[in-house]
């Protein structure tokens, strides 16, 4: 009995040493040795010298300057790997895709081809109709009651904005509650249906986006204002745009820019992607660099071509570029973005 434990044992320490200590500490050698820049997390360099992100994890890019990478469900969070796992029947995905593409898509043939469709989309707006009726912000706030609701709490300035609009408008909150005694204490979300009718009705043709004004200091102060042009209504009502111009043709774009990876941090673009990107790119490296756009963008396509690869040497997929080793290229090339 005391020989078969003291043999179990004895094997249990092997089993220990070999796996818990022998083992990781031959991988730590070698990955330390041989390939230290992928054990240690592919992580790059801006050109402070500090750490710029790793080459394994898409981030965001919002400046104009630089290329986008593919949406992501995870609002690129390394600890929240996740896909959104919208079914094709959810209008939430629809809405995703129409405010991507709305800022970004192009007419495919007439008169305007390879003209951006979003100054289209704001005049469509300033003027009120859609599927000729009135009011196209009522109309969107009542068939998309969560979007609208969502708008009041993306931000907080949103949400400040709407609890100064319900101290002013009393009868209607006090209608609102009215209409639905389970909610006494309304909070700002819970209005936002109502405080779009009511905003369709005072400012039409406009939208509540976020204006930035300098004052005579120099200091940039933010606040939410009617406007009838910018990227919140490209992007919030491109959809409904559609609908009314549903016999126009429109560039396709390639799906990368508009579809989430499985986990919401693929770091990598299709080239077709990068290219569609390409214009706005190059133009404003153009201006922030004060050279001419045609020459710039031959060079940055160069890089494109010269960093794309494909999988298994070529062998499957498409040819990819990785988003943040190209855009720190163009950082380091071209200087600090306006």
């Amino acid at each position: 009995m005391l020989k078969s434990i003291s043999k179990s044992l004895w094997l249990l320490l092997f089993a220990v040493v070999i796996c818990c200590i022998v083992y990781p500490l031959a991988l730590w050698v070698v990955g330390q040795t041989v390939f230290p820049f992928q054990a240690n997390g592919s992580i790059v360099k801006g050109p402070d010298g500090t750490p710029a992100g790793s080459l394994l994890i898409a981030q965001p890019f919002t400046k104009d300057e630089y290329f986008q990478p593919r949406p992501s469900a995870a609002s690129y969070n390394g600890s929240a790997s996740s896909s959104s796992a919208l079914a094709a029947s959810n209008y939430a995905l629809r809405n995703r895709v129409a405010t991507t593409l709305g800022p970004i898509v192009r007419y495919g043939s007439g008169p305007k081809d390879g003209q951006l469709v979003a100054p289209d989309i704001e005049s469509w707006f300033q003027q009120d109709r859609f599927q000729d009726n009135p009011s196209i912000l009522l109309q969107w706030a009542d068939a998309h009651n969560s979007l609208a609701q969502a708008w009041v709490a993306a931000d907080t300035m949103h949400a400040q904005y709407v609890t100064t609009w319900a101290s002013t408008h009393g009868p209607v909150v006090e209608q609102f509650i009215k209409a639905n005694p389970a909610i006494p204490q309304p909070q700002p979300s819970d209005l936002a249906v109502v405080f779009f009718e009511t905003f369709s009705k005072e400012h039409p043709g406009r939208f509540p986006s976020l204006a930035t004004h300098t004052d005579s200091a120099g200091k940039a102060t933010a606040s939410i204002e009617p406007a009838g042009t910018g990227t919140d209504i490209q992007s919030t009502f491109f959809d409904m745009w559609r609908l009314d111009h549903a016999n126009v043709n429109l560039q396709n774009v390639p799906g990368d820019m508009v579809t989430t990876s499985g986990s919401g941090l693929d770091p990598h673009i299709t080239l077709q992607n990068a290219m569609y990107q390409l214009d706005r790119v190059a133009a404003k490296w153009a201006v922030d660099t004060k050279r001419e756009t045609g020459s710039v963008r031959i060079e940055i396509e160069a890089l494109l071509r010269e960093k794309a690869f494909a999988p298994l040497n070529g062998l499957a997929g498409e040819k990819l570029v990785n988003v943040l080793e190209v855009n720190l290229v163009l950082r380091n090339r071209y200087g600090v973005p306006s």
